[in-house]
């Protein structure tokens, strides 16, 4: 196997089925440098040996999913998904401590979806910035980055109102860009007749924490959300995409997040060499 690229990162959901150790151990004896990682397998060990264990596999922190699911109106749903982030984000902060040195304290959130019975994508919105607005002064604290994703449309309902990279600048602008900021996800975003319009917007904002690749391929199966594949499988454009990014000045890790069922059923020593394969392949030559 060829060199791996030093700003790949593995998102944790990638081996989804493997424990916080394990994910660890593979990725590092890949020769993979960063991993980003998700709350549940955190919860498994507890946040402080998690923490411990990150700072043993001497690998770079570089994202923790997920925050967010902010649409629910006023009441103790909503209360109580605020207070979750404020946990989400002091596990950020923990985690990003214990990563090697260029670790990043950065929290995905995904918006959430429509409440139940709710028609109103506007309001939805609005109660997104309203809870982003809450959190921000405590994730500014702790010096942690809150990092929009938008969601391709498609999860609009149930997931994510917001749905474009667009969407989520446009609330991000009422904060500070080391506090409030946006994920870019080839998957989520390459439709967008705007992206590369708003990619560089985010450069000119500072308000890319994160870079996040995988593929899109169709027919997508039955659960959409398990539609992701390792780059260069699909239809997206790496080149444009990326060059894009790093045109802005983007000089931070890179992670490649899948969902996908037959990948999480693969070995997990085999999902991350493949993973590197075909980053350095579809990825790696558009980050000079």
């Amino acid at each position: 196997m060829s060199a791996v690229d030093p700003r790949l990162s593995i998102n944790q959901a990638t081996i989804k089925h493997a424990d916080l150790e394990t994910a660890l151990r593979v990725t590092a004896d890949a020769g993979i440098q960063a991993i980003g990682l998700w709350r549940e397998p955190v919860y498994e060990v507890g946040l402080d040996v998690a923490a411990r264990m990150l700072a043993d596999s001497g690998l770079r922190f570089t994202t923790h999913c997920r925050g967010g699911f902010f649409t629910l109106p006023e009441g103790p749903g909503r209360v109580a998904a605020l207070d979750d982030n404020r946990r989400a984000i002091e596990e950020t902060a923990t985690l990003a401590a214990a990563g090697a040195d260029g670790s990043k304290a950065v929290l995905v959130l995904v918006a959430g979806g429509l409440p139940e019975g709710s028609r109103d994508l506007i309001g939805a919105r609005e109660r997104v910035r309203d809870a982003i607005g809450a959190l921000a002064p405590f994730a500014q604290e702790a010096g942690v980055t809150l990092a929009i994703e938008p969601l391709h449309p498609m999860y609009a309902s149930d997931r994510a109102v917001v749905s474009t990279l667009g969407q989520a600048l446009d609330i991000a602008a009422d904060f500070e860009p080391e506090v409030v900021g946006a994920a870019v996800d080839t998957f989520h975003i390459w439709w967008d007749p705007q992206v590369l319009e708003q990619i560089a917007r985010a450069g000119r904002e500072g308000r890319i924490s994160t870079y996040q690749v995988c593929d899109w391929k169709t027919p997508l199966p039955a659960d959409v959300l398990l539609s992701r594949h390792y780059t260069g499988d699909g239809v997206i454009d790496f080149g444009s995409l990326t060059e894009a990014v790093i045109a802005t000045g983007y000089d931070r890790d890179i992670e490649v997040e899948i969902f996908n069922a037959d990948i999480w059923a693969d070995a997990p020593e085999h999902v991350v060499r493949r993973t590197a394969e075909t980053f350095g392949a579809a990825v790696s030559p558009h980050l000079a």
